[in-house]
């Protein structure tokens, strides 16, 4: 993943993107570019989670929900960790369940087809 400050495209197509200290920048081609949109929320760990963000929820306290592994997807204006073999989205934000990202659908695809077998 590589967090940027700016994105441009050119009159040609061509994709430019500034690194987030402004000072770096690097030209992309379309099928390389995935834009993966931020949430404005952290996993337990304090990494950022953004769309396309593989996520396992916690069982921190007694009570929880069973853990799931889901994507983060937006749908109807609200932040979801969905399972489709499960056929279950829950809301990505909690102030009791705990979540972690431990993948990207483009980076760590494994990680999803194994929750569909």
């Amino acid at each position: 993943m590589y967090p940027v400050s700016n994105i441009e495209w050119d009159l040609d197509g061509r994709i430019w993107v500034i690194a987030d200290d402004g000072k770096n920048g690097i030209e992309l081609m379309d099928e390389e570019a995935h834009l993966m949109e931020y949430t404005g929320l952290h996993d337990k760990n304090g990494r950022e989670i953004y769309e396309g963000d593989i996520v396992r929820t916690g069982t921190d306290n007694i009570g929880d929900p069973d853990p799931m592994i889901g994507q983060v997807i937006m749908r109807e204006g609200s932040w979801l960790i969905e399972n489709e073999k499960m056929q279950e989205a829950i809301e990505l934000f909690s102030e009791i369940t705990s979540r972690e990202v431990i993948g990207n659908i483009f980076e760590d695809p494994e990680l999803m087809e194994a929750q569909h077998e």
